[in-house]
């Protein structure tokens, strides 16, 4: 009894910072309880089409909540978000999100999505893990099967940008460089003003694309 006490005790709580993620700098932006912190893109209350339970936020399958953004912004971090999609999902988590004169709001997109069943999965810059619509995920991907919870992390110094799925990095570009302005050039996001994704700030946002994804252990580090 006692070992098995132990072992529970050693079990990480989904939401709360361990005391080491706190001296690390991490911050939690879900709090498993409530919205806080969070809004709609146009700064309203986070409507009733997301649920929380059991410490999850969902964007419910028909809900349409529409997106969801932090209240602030970020620009060198690192981000590691849990989610968990239904069958057939489309989804993702948008970063340096904001209004571009030119363009209007836009944000770069580590695009989820159930690679098999997803209707988007015609093109490889549409699939899991890629830049969406820019950077296809080049790395092999270690992938848990929908229902299942994944781990995201996004890290940001400078230019530079990864993408990791559960714990391995699968994508890796430079914002600006050459391949970086040709792959944009050849996406729909080419013609903003300024160029794609090279804006110096921006909110996390939270996707809702119609099907059902949970989200967990949203929290952020900035460098």
């Amino acid at each position: 009894m006692f070992v098995m006490a132990s072992l529970s005790s050693l079990a990480k709580k989904d939401n709360v910072l361990t005391k080491k993620e706190i001296k690390e700098g991490w911050t939690m932006l879900f709090n498993g309880r409530d919205t806080d912190g969070w809004t709609t893109p146009s700064g309203k209350p986070v409507p009733e089409g997301w649920s929380i339970s059991g410490g999850s936020i969902t964007a419910v399958k028909g809900g349409k909540g529409g997106d969801i953004v932090t209240v602030n912004e970020y620009a060198n971090f690192v981000l590691s978000v849990d989610f968990n999609i239904e069958p057939g999902c489309n989804s993702g988590i948008k970063y340096f999100y904001t209004k571009y004169p030119t363009g209007g709001n836009l944000g770069l997109e580590y695009q989820i999505l159930d690679d098999v069943l997803g209707e988007d999965n015609k093109k490889d810059n549409h699939l899991l893990g890629s830049f969406y619509d820019v950077i296809a995920p080049t790395g092999p991907k270690k992938v848990n099967a929908p229902g299942k919870w994944n781990n995201i992390r996004i890290v940001v110094m400078g230019n530079k940008v990864e993408h990791w799925l559960n714990g391995v990095k699968i994508l890796e570009f430079t914002r600006g460089s050459q391949a970086y302005t040709t792959a944009v050039a050849e996406s729909k996001f080419r013609g903003t003003v300024p160029a794609f994704g090279m804006v110096e700030k921006g909110k996390i946002l939270l996707q809702e694309h119609g099907g059902q994804i949970s989200f967990k252990n949203i929290k952020i580090k900035t460098l």
